[in-house]
C-alpha cells in the first residue's frame, strides 16, 4: 500500500508541476475539445498526465450546460473511425483470428481510449464516476448519448471486476469520513445521526460490511446492514428500534440483510450487491458457526407503481371485487392488510418487465442471485417510505444454500421465481369483505 502511495504521490506531482502545455492556459469550456484531441494523439507519459489533469478540472469547472455539451461533441468527433474498420473487414479471413481482432479493435470508438488516458491521471477514476453520473442525467433528453454511456459502462465492468473488490466490515472504529458516506449513502432505512449509525454498527448483534475499490479507497461502492437473530422478523420497527433487547452473536441463528445500498450513481448498471452478498455470508460463517439461516427483510419498490399502471391497462392479475377496492381508496388511505399482502404476493410471482424478468428490481436481483420467495408480511415497514412505495408491504427473500445454484438457473433460463408454497397460497386466496383502513 505504501509502494502505491508514493508512486501516486509522483505521478500527481508529474502532473500538477509546470506550466500546462504552454503560456495560454486554457482556462474555458470551449478549450474541452483541442485538449481531448491533443490527449488522444500524445505520446508523451508526463505531458498526457497533464493533459488529463487538466481536463478534468476544466470539465468540473464547466456548467452544467456546457458539461452537456461536451458530452455531445464527444460522441460526435471521437467515434469509430470506419475507414480503418472497413480496411479492417476488408482484409478479415474467415478462420483468422488475428484479422477478427483487427476488426474487433478497429471498432471501438476513440472515445473509450479518450476515457482510459483520463483514468492515467491518480485519483481520475473517481472523477470519471461523478462525470457518469452526470453523464445519466442527460440520457433521457439526449439519447445520442447512450452510445458513450454504453463505453463508460463497458471499460468500468474491467475497472470494476470482482477480483480488484475489497471487503470490510464497518464498525465504530472506522474513520468518521467513511461513517458520514454511510450515512449519506444509505438509500433504504434513513440513518438519524450518529446515534442512530452507532446502533447498526456498534451494537453486538448488528453487522454492516462494504466493497471497497483501490482506486476509491476511502468511498465505499455498496453497502449491505445484517441483523444477527434468532428468528426470521417480519417487520422493520423491531430491527430499527433504539430501544431493544440485544442478543449475544453466538445466539443467534440468523442473519437477516435489511438493507442494501449502492453509493455511486456513477456505476448504474455495473452489479456488486450478488458478490456482496456470498462473501457476507461466508464471512458471518467463519465467524459464527451457529447461523444456519440467511434470509433478506426486503422493501417491493415496484408494488404501487405496478397497481398504479394494473389499473390503467386492465391487467388480468387484478381481480374486478380488488380493483373496486383499490378504486374506493382516498389519498391517504391504507388498503385492508389482507389485501395487499395477497396484490404484493401476486405481483411478485408473476408481474413481468418488459426484459420477462420480475417488474420488482429488488425481487429480479435476489431472485436472480438464487434466492427463494419466501415470506410476505403487511404493515412490515410504515415508514412513509415503507407506505408511499408498497403500502408497507416487505418480504423475506431465502438464501438456501443447498438450492441456490438451482433457483439461479431456472430464473436466468426463463424467468422463474422460487417461492415457498406459503406465498403461493397467498397469491391465490380469495378477496375478504373487509372494509378500508384509514392511514
Amino acid at each position: 500500500m505504501a509502494d502505491k502511495s508514493f508512486l501516486s504521490d509522483i505521478l500527481k506531482r508529474i502532473a500538477r508541476a509546470g506550466p500546462f502545455l504552454s503560456s495560454k492556459s486554457p482556462i474555458s469550456s470551449s478549450d474541452l475539445i483541442p485538449l481531448c484531441k491533443e490527449l488522444i494523439s500524445d505520446k508523451g507519459e508526463a505531458s498526457g498526465l497533464k493533459t488529463a489533469l487538466k481536463i478534468l478540472d476544466v470539465y468540473e469547472a464547466a456548467t452544467p450546460e456546457e458539461q452537456r455539451l461536451f458530452f455531445l461533441d464527444v460522441v460526435e468527433q471521437f467515434g469509430v473511425d470506419h475507414q480503418v474498420l472497413q480496411d479492417a473487414i476488408d482484409n478479415w479471413q474467415s478462420g483468422d483470428n488475428a484479422s477478427a481482432r483487427d476488426v474487433y479493435f478497429a471498432a471501438e470508438p476513440k472515445s473509450q481510449e479518450l476515457i482510459r488516458r483520463l483514468n492515467r491521471v491518480p485519483g481520475a477514476t473517481a472523477r470519471l464516476v461523478n462525470m457518469r453520473a452526470n453523464l445519466l442525467g442527460y440520457l433521457k433528453e439526449n439519447p445520442e448519448l447512450k452510445g458513450l454511456d454504453v463505453d463508460f459502462r463497458h471499460l468500468f465492468f474491467a475497472w470494476f471486476n470482482r477480483g480488484f473488490l475489497e471487503i470490510a466490515q464497518i464498525n465504530w472504529s472506522t474513520p468518521a469520513s467513511i461513517l458520514e458516506k454511510i450515512i449519506t449513502y444509505e438509500a433504504v432505512h434513513e440513518i438519524d445521526g450518529w446515534d442512530d449509525l452507532r446502533q447498526r454498527v456498534a451494537e453486538a448483534d448488528r453487522r454492516l460490511f462494504a466493497f471497497f475499490h483501490p482506486a476509491m479507497p476511502k468511498d465505499p461502492l455498496i453497502f449491505v446492514e445484517v441483523a444477527l437473530t434468532r428468528e426470521i422478523p417480519g417487520a422493520i420497527a423491531g430491527i430499527l428500534e433504539h430501544e431493544r433487547e440485544t442478543i449475544d452473536p453466538n445466539q443467534a441463528t440468523a442473519a437477516v440483510f435489511y438493507s442494501i445500498s449502492n453509493c455511486q450513481r456513477g456505476l448504474r448498471g455495473i452489479s456488486f450487491g450478488n458478490f456482496l452478498i456470498k462473501q457476507v455470508v461466508t464471512e458471518l460463517q467463519r465467524e459464527l458457526p451457529s447461523l444456519n439461516t440467511f434470509v433478506t427483510l426486503s422493501p417491493v419498490p415496484g408494488l404501487r407503481r405496478w397497481i398504479d399502471l394494473a389499473l390503467i391497462s386492465e391487467d388480468p392479475l387484478l381481480r374486478p371485487e380488488e380493483r373496486t377496492l383499490l378504486a374506493a381508496l382516498e389519498d391517504d388511505a391504507m388498503p385492508p392488510a389482507d389485501l395487499t399482502a395477497r396484490l404484493a404476493a401476486r405481483y411478485l410471482l408473476n408481474a413481468r418487465s418488459k426484459k420477462g424478468t420480475a417488474f420488482d428490481p429488488v425481487a429480479n436481483f435476489h431472485l436472480g442471485n438464487g434466492a427463494i420467495l419466501h415470506k410476505v408480511h403487511a404493515a412490515a415497514d410504515l415508514s412513509e417510505r415503507g407506505k408511499k412505495i408498497s403500502w408497507g408491504v416487505m418480504v423475506n427473500y431465502l438464501y438456501n444454500e443447498a438450492k441456490i445454484e438451482e433457483h439461479h438457473q431456472a430464473y436466468a433460463t426463463d424467468s422463474s421465481v422460487a417461492s415457498s408454497s406459503e406465498v403461493k397460497s397467498l397469491a391465490n386466496a380469495k378477496t375478504k369483505a373487509s372494509a378500508v383502513a384509514p392511514a
